[in-house]
């Protein structure tokens, strides 16, 4: 099993790139939000990868982060869904945006992705409502490092260092996630929670989303 790549861009197609890692090219599908984001051929790239093994098939999929790689992993295993739908949801609304639609049961969102209809934007919601917490919770950025003069641009991935002032929207939502589920929220509450406020406001840091969550979590009256 593959589970990540690094080496130099090749080329890039429409729906694909090629990675040479030491002198062997990979073919890597990704969505059209990761492949905006990467670099020009000949550039150190690296990317988490799924691998799909069929009997007359194996294929490449890339991913920049593993909150990426994960929801790809649960959208696949949908009834109706197959890699090439799931890419077109993640890049239609990112891993952010189906964190969010999920947990806020949102299939209307999801559907604005091409070729989701109805049905399977909502059996997307139902069946993976449950999973959205675990994967708000694990959504930490994790950037990659280049080594400058490495022969086989091999890059290791490295946590980005936490902000004096305020962390990053990824770290504030994992904080505010762990921080309701503490006062003794359900998962799924508080990820319904984390969600809207983020579409509020998406750059709150974890002090902002954490009350501004509680205040939707109260009780009305």
């Amino acid at each position: 099993m593959i589970g990540r790549l690094s080496g130099i861009l090749g080329y890039r197609a429409e729906d694909h790139i090629l990675i040479d890692v030491r002198g062997v090219g990979y073919i890597v599908y990704c969505s059209s939000r990761t492949l905006a984001t990467l670099p020009g051929p000949g550039e150190p790239v690296s990317l988490y990868t799924e691998m799909l093994v069929r009997e007359d098939l194996i294929q490449l999929f890339g991913f920049p982060s593993l909150v990426e790689k994960e929801w790809h992993r649960l959208l696949t295993g949908v009834q109706g869904v197959g890699a090439k739908m799931s890419l077109a949801i993640l890049g239609a609304l990112g891993p952010d945006g189906v964190s969010r639609a999920i947990a806020l049961g949102d299939w209307s969102t999801v559907k604005v992705a091409k070729g989701v209809g109805p049905k399977t934007a909502q059996r997307i919601v139902l069946d993976l409502k449950d999973k959205a917490p675990t994967i708000m919770a694990m959504a930490a950025p994790v950037a990659a490092k280049s080594k400058p003069g490495d022969d086989d641009a091999v890059i290791e991935p490295v946590a980005e260092p936490t902000p004096a002032v305020a962390p990053p929207p990824a770290f504030a939502q994992s904080d505010a996630m762990s921080a309701l589920t503490n006062l003794g929220y359900s998962p799924s509450e508080a990820a319904a929670a984390v969600a809207e406020v983020l579409g509020e406001t998406p750059d709150a840091d974890s002090a902002t989303l954490i009350r501004a969550a509680l205040r939707k979590l109260a009780p009305a009256g």
